[in-house]
């Protein structure tokens, strides 16, 4: 088992890949480690947790637009939404139970680093849909910033879109910008869990 490291800067994330990189050494990237027995096993010489790097860093409910850090709990996100009569339409699925977690333990980057989405993403898009701006260090240990709190602040590469769905192979994310939406009328959004039942 290799060690685990929890930068709770930006700054410390890319000291530590610079290390690693120096080094020519792999590393495991990982939020909470609710899909973490997904796909083959690595090895590695370190582990780089986000979780220290946590809170929701902007919410703006009347313009349905939130921002967090990576290692901020889904639960803590969707409880804030819900509080404001609000959701995250493409409801991310919990593999935790499927794959030897706990439900509940993933992380709000980890949400958009696998894509992850639930049954409405038929209907509402997946999570990378949703994704407007994200902050990050890639491989190299350089920290970047992609897009930005509006849609239309997104001018040239969509880098943030890009990486989504990388499980972190790409970079690591140190905050994830995006759009929130009051809850559907469920006559207009149909989940896939009751098109199964009939």
């Amino acid at each position: 088992m290799s060690e685990t490291l929890k930068p709770a800067t930006d700054w410390e994330l890319a000291g530590i890949i610079a290390t690693y990189r120096d080094k020519r050494l792999p590393i495991e990237l990982r939020g909470a480690g609710s899909k973490r027995n997904v796909g083959r096993p690595m090895q590695t010489a370190v582990t780089v947790s986000t979780q220290s790097l946590r809170g929701i860093t902007l919410y703006e409910p009347t313009e349905l637009v939130m921002s967090a850090r990576a290692g901020t709990p889904l639960s803590q996100v969707e409880a804030e939404l819900a509080a404001s009569n609000q959701m995250l339409a493409f409801e991310p699925i919990d593999l935790g139970p499927t794959t030897g977690s706990d439900a509940g333990q993933q992380t709000i980057g980890a949400v958009f680093a696998t894509n992850l989405s639930g049954a409405r993403r038929i209907s509402t898009g997946a999570a990378r849909d949703h994704l407007i701006g994200m902050k990050g260090v890639n491989g190299i240990a350089e920290e970047f910033k992609s897009g930005g709190r509006v849609v239309k602040n997104v001018a040239g590469y969509d880098v943030a879109r890009g990486l989504t769905g990388s499980w972190g192979t790409l970079a690591a994310l140190t905050e994830v910008t995006f759009k929130v939406l009051p809850p559907g009328n469920s006559r207009e959004i149909v989940s896939l869990t009751s098109l199964l039942a009939r």
